[in-house]
C-alpha cells in the first residue's frame, strides 16, 4: 500500500471515529505536530508506534506496514495550491531571506536543523482575532570544517 493511500485511510477512520490529531498522538507517544505529518506520510514510524495508530483508528497491518516505510518527503505541487499552505509557503517566501540574514547575524555561517528538530502549534487569543502561533525550534548546525 502506498503512503498516500495510507494516509487517506488514517484521515477517513479519524473522522469517521471522532478522534482528533492529539488523541492520536498521546496513544503513540510522540508529538503532535511530528505524529500527525507521520500519521500523513512523511516520517516513518516505529513498529510500535504504528500498531498503536493503526490499533486506535481500526485500521489493518497493510497500513501499519506502510506507516513504517521511508517516505518521499515533500508536497505534490496540487497540495502546494491549498491555501494554507500556500500561505506558508508564502511568509516563507517573503520572510525567509530576512530570519538568514538574522540566524547568520546572531549565530555565524550556519543553518536551523530540520532534523534535530521540534515544530509546534498553539492557538492565541486576540482581540482581533484568534492567533495561530506556529514555533520551528531547530538546533543550528555551523558550517566550519
Amino acid at each position: 500500500m502506498s503512503r498516500s493511500e495510507a494516509a487517506d485511510l488514517v484521515i477517513a477512520a479519524r473522522r469517521r471515529l471522532g478522534l482528533s490529531w492529539a488523541a492520536i498522538a498521546e496513544e503513540i507517544g510522540a508529538p503532535l505536530v511530528w505524529s500527525t505529518a507521520a500519521l500523513l506520510g512523511q516520517h516513518p514510524m516505529t513498529p510500535e508506534q504504528a500498531e498503536k495508530a493503526c490499533r486506535l483508528l481500526q485500521l489493518d497491518e497493510r497500513v501499519a506496514e506502510s506507516l513504517q516505510t521511508q517516505p518521499v518527503r515533500g508536497a505534490d505541487p496540487a497540495v502546494m495550491s491549498d491555501p494554507t499552505i500556500y500561505r506558508f509557503a508564502e511568509a516563507l517566501a517573503v520572510y525567509g531571506p530576512a530570519l538568514k540574514e538574522l540566524i547568520h547575524e546572531e549565530f555565524g555561517d550556519g543553518i536551523m536543523s530540520a532534523i534535530n528538530f521540534r515544530v509546534d502549534i498553539a492557538r492565541r487569543p486576540d482581540p482581533d482575532g484568534d492567533r495561530v502561533v506556529v514555533t520551528f525550534d531547530g538546533k543550528f548546525l555551523d558550517y566550519r570544517w
